[in-house]
């Protein structure tokens, strides 16, 4: 996936739904981080401390500061600590499962119905856990524009302690891609007997960001498929998109307006106005991600004709840019001047004017 907008470079059954293991605490990780403070106090219930592997091995009633719990959650992915943080922001897993699903679907994603705040593969009347490679894309494309979330994600080792101070932590990041291959910035592992092996990750340099997406990689003995996919697609990636600039002037013409004041105030000349497409200058200077052969076509939607009266800044057309028939960008099309009616009092002017003077 391009990290820039969203479309998709490269898919194999990435509409297809899947178990996707704890690639599931990237959405935990964002939700807390929009909705928590760091120094929020987490204390851990019976549920969460009963959690299976893997995990931090937390005690009921022990309290924790939020932000070391996420250090827990997406460095070693600890399942304890997930629910520890979903009962703290959302009253219980069921009330967090449902912020996460309606932040997934702001996100964008379409396919996406989570249980569980750690991906342990659960169902309930919604159906079962899981969702695509495609959606799993927008949600780590969504994250990486988080910087607390890269600080996390990037960190090697990270240290803490409940905070009582009485029980010490150290955690490792379980993510070793970040060190197997230069511009990973941020990544998720996991894994479940339904999802298999599991993997998302982002990866930028020299303007370019994309998004790798793995679900159902292998099972127990192929371990290691998660890394040699993604950076079979990351090389992919790198060797086929070049960044190209899309943006092109327009060629617009000029709008009759028909019972309109002519601007040289001749009764029988014809009224006409200029437009102008509005584009910030951000855009006109942004480049994309273009394969060798791809090419963006520019469609231009304006009238031939309007009737009077007309005003300046009103909007009457697009101009669009495709690829591939997809919409990449839309921008207004608006009058550079207001046009008035003819009107009794005009034309008695002008043929006072025109036999009078």
């Amino acid at each position: 996936m391009d990290g820039s907008n969203g479309r998709v470079l490269y898919e194999k059954d990435g509409k297809t739904v899947r178990a996707n293991a704890s690639t599931t605490k990237v959405l935990t990780c964002i939700l807390a981080l929009e909705l928590g403070d760091g120094d929020d106090v987490v204390t851990v219930s019976a549920k969460a401390a009963a959690q299976p592997d893997v995990q931090l091995n937390i005690v009921e009633g022990e309290t924790y500061y939020l932000e070391d719990l996420l250090y827990s959650l997406m460095l070693k992915s600890h399942n304890d600590s997930a629910v520890a943080i979903a009962e703290h922001l959302g009253g219980s897993v069921e009330g967090f499962a449902k912020m996460m699903n309606d932040k997934a679907k702001e996100i964008g994603c379409t396919d996406t119905h989570f249980v569980t705040p750690n991906g342990l593969d659960a169902s309930d009347t919604g159906g079962k856990h899981g969702t695509t490679a495609t959606d799993l894309a927008l949600i780590m494309r969504y994250a990486i524009s988080n910087p607390a979330f890269l600080t996390i994600a990037q960190t090697r080792e990270y240290s803490f302690s409940d905070i009582s101070g009485k029980r010490q932590f150290v955690v490792t990041n379980a993510n070793a891609f970040l060190d197997m291959m230069d511009g990973v910035i941020a990544g998720k592992t996991g894994f479940t007997a339904d999802a298999g092996y599991c993997y998302v990750c982002a990866w930028q340099r020299d303007g370019r960001t994309f998004i790798v997406a793995l679900l159902a990689c292998g099972w127990p003995g192929n371990k290691s498929y998660k890394w040699q996919d993604a950076r079979t697609l990351l090389d992919y990636g790198m060797e086929n998109y070049q960044l190209a600039a899309y943006w092109k002037e327009p060629s617009l013409h000029v709008i009759t307006v028909k019972d309109g004041i002519p601007k040289s105030g001749q009764l029988y000349d014809t009224a006409r106005v200029n437009v102008i497409c509005e584009c910030p200058q951000k855009d006109k200077d942004q480049r994309i991600l273009l394969k060798k052969g791809e090419k963006i076509k520019m469609h231009c939607e304006t009238p031939s004709m309007l009737r009077a009266p007309v005003k300046k800044g009103q909007q009457v057309g697009t101009v669009s840019f495709y690829l591939d028939g997809e919409k990449l960008q839309e921008y207004p099309v608006k009058l550079a001047a207001s046009v008035q009616r003819i009107n009794f009092a005009w034309c008695m002017d002008q043929v006072f004017h025109r036999f009078f003077h």
